[in-house]
């Protein structure tokens, strides 16, 4: 599948894809690992350099620019295209000095040899599971008191979900079974249980036989995959969580790596850190809170960004705000997602753009129609459709003509990050550092 896409190219059009190959001049890492996910969806999906111009629109027709969905103008076909590096040396020359006052930073000397990056998006659209691969691929993983210090929001996680299906069984009527084993007095002793899982050191055992019990029963099965399925809110891990439930509650629990992955932790602040993806090769990455609440703080790391990863949830599409009912995750993507794009901070940076949780979204397209939410798709259940879909209607914001980078992504799986990461450094960083001098 390709989802590769420049300032120049032909995506920008005006009407939304349907379907069709964009060709491509030569393979990245991850099309020589022939690298696929979901119902057969290459899951890093390949990238071009900005001076291999695709011949051919999402839509299958030839390659031109249009006018944009949000009232912009296209690229100019006519225009030359040029390399990262040539057209990102004052960025690039710049980018390399971190800024202080970042929370959470593993910074040191060797940071003023790193390239500056920003990882952007909305809240659970996966950012701070990227910046956890890369630990585990790049800082030798966990240490047993790190896997540690995640049991209390695991805890959270558990218990919150808990509370939303006890919540959304009561929001819908559904009744208990009568032989259930479950009272109205149990219900009510979860979603009373006023102590954060954040704070929590053991998992209250009373709890986790009702828990148990609510999550087992065929009506609760019934509700999260039924009509209503979209109509109240559970993190994506839910079932994961719920159906370790046993394993979660014992007393000597330590969380794996996969369990860390899957877990949720809102990201508060600014938490600053360091990669080295290899001798040559440093990342300054700062990750910033996701919630319209977090967003102010952003400013403080604007200056001087040479590269912007923004973090999208493709499964979002039929989901709303936990900060507003009223506005949908995906729209508010888009909404975040231009006001970045088309920022003067940001107009000499490149944009990489991760379409988050491709396995999520293959499963719920077949059971939850994109066109529900978008009516101008028209896709069907074909995955590849619609995060082509997708990925249209974000290029259509790019009115400054940034060089973004598309990958569909499963944050969650190592390798498939690990071939992401080495595309990137293969098709942007290299180049930007090469250009600046740093390598």
């Amino acid at each position: 599948m390709g989802l590769c896409t420049s300032k120049d190219e032909g995506m920008s059009t005006s009407s939304p894809p349907e379907g069709g190959t964009i060709n491509r001049t030569r393979k990245t890492v991850s099309e020589k690992a022939g690298n696929t996910g979901a119902n057969g969806i290459l899951t890093d999906s390949s990238t071009t350099r900005v001076d291999e111009k695709p011949n051919v629109r999402p839509d299958g027709r030839a390659g031109g620019g249009a006018a944009s969905a949000s009232g912009g103008t296209g690229a100019d076909p006519n225009k030359r295209q040029q390399s990262v590096g040539s057209t990102r040396s004052a960025a690039s020359a710049q980018s390399v000095e971190a800024s202080g006052g970042a929370s959470g930073g593993t910074g040191s000397s060797d940071s003023s040899k790193a390239l500056k990056v920003l990882l952007l998006g909305s809240g659970e659209s996966g950012k701070s599971t990227i910046l956890q691969q890369l630990k585990i691929l790049h800082q030798n993983g966990f240490s047993r008191e790190e896997l540690l210090e995640y049991r209390p929001f695991i805890f959270d996680n558990v218990i919150e979900t808990s509370k939303d299906i006890i919540s959304a069984r009561q929001q819908f009527q559904v009744e208990l079974e009568p032989d259930s084993g479950v009272t109205q007095e149990d219900l009510d002793e979860v979603m009373n249980f006023s102590t954060p899982g954040s704070q929590l050191q053991q998992f209250p055992q009373h709890l986790e036989k009702i828990m148990m019990k609510v999550w087992n029963l065929p009506s609760t099965q019934n509700l999260i995959t039924g009509e209503h399925r979209s109509a109240f809110y559970l993190m994506d891990s839910a079932r994961y969580f719920m159906d370790g439930l046993d394993r979660i509650s014992t007393p000597n629990y330590q969380p794996t790596v996969r369990d860390v992955l899957l877990s949720r932790k809102k990201t508060s602040g600014i938490f600053d850190t360091l990669i080295e993806m290899d001798s040559n090769l440093k990342m300054h990455i700062y990750d910033v809170g996701g919630q319209r609440s977090e967003r102010k703080k952003w400013i403080h790391c604007f200056d001087n960004v040479t590269l912007i990863i923004f973090c999208v949830s493709l499964s979002e599409y039929d989901q709303t705000l936990l900060e507003d009912k009223t506005q949908n995750r995906l729209d508010e993507s888009l909404i975040l997602f231009d006001s970045v794009v088309n920022s003067r901070w940001f107009a000499r940076a490149s944009i990489v753009l991760f379409l988050n949780k491709i396995d999520v979204f293959a499963e719920k397209l077949q059971h939850v129609p994109l066109e529900k939410y978008f009516p101008d798709y028209t896709g069907g259940q074909d995955i590849n459709k619609a995060a082509k879909y997708i990925l249209w209607r974000f290029v259509q914001l790019n009115r400054a003509h940034l060089n973004i980078y598309p990958h569909v992504t499963q944050a969650t799986d190592t390798s498939n990050i690990k071939l992401v990461f080495a595309a990137i450094k293969e098709t942007i960083l290299e180049n930007s550092l090469k250009d600046s001098g740093v390598l």
